[in-house]
């Protein structure tokens, strides 16, 4: 017995296989966006573990506005978006903070 997913099967209605064809195309628009999410975060935290205050300040203000973005698509939660941008601003003060 061959190991892995299940086949799945063809819808039989037209709207079914319209639908089918546009969740393809929908799972990869949002995949696309959950990377952008991720990296943006990600470029932050680096910044901050680097030390790197003026980097921290210009990558933050670029991932505040993609976070925003996505939120408001529904990619993420509102809160989980709001709870990672807190976190972060967070972390940047406190790196301008421990400079000064």
């Amino acid at each position: 017995m061959a190991a892995g997913k299940p086949k799945k099967k063809n819808p039989r209605l037209a709207s079914g296989r319209k639908r089918a064809r546009q969740n393809v195309n929908l799972n990869a628009a949002n995949t696309s966006l959950r990377s952008k999410y991720r990296t943006a975060i990600k470029n932050v935290e680096k910044a901050v573990a680097a030390g790197d205050q003026a980097k921290a300040k210009s990558t933050f203000a670029l991932m505040q506005s993609v976070v925003d973005t996505i939120a408001d698509k529904g990619i993420f939660h509102k809160n989980k978006a709001a709870r990672d941008k807190s976190r972060l601003s967070a972390r940047v003060k406190a790196l301008a903070l421990k400079a000064a």
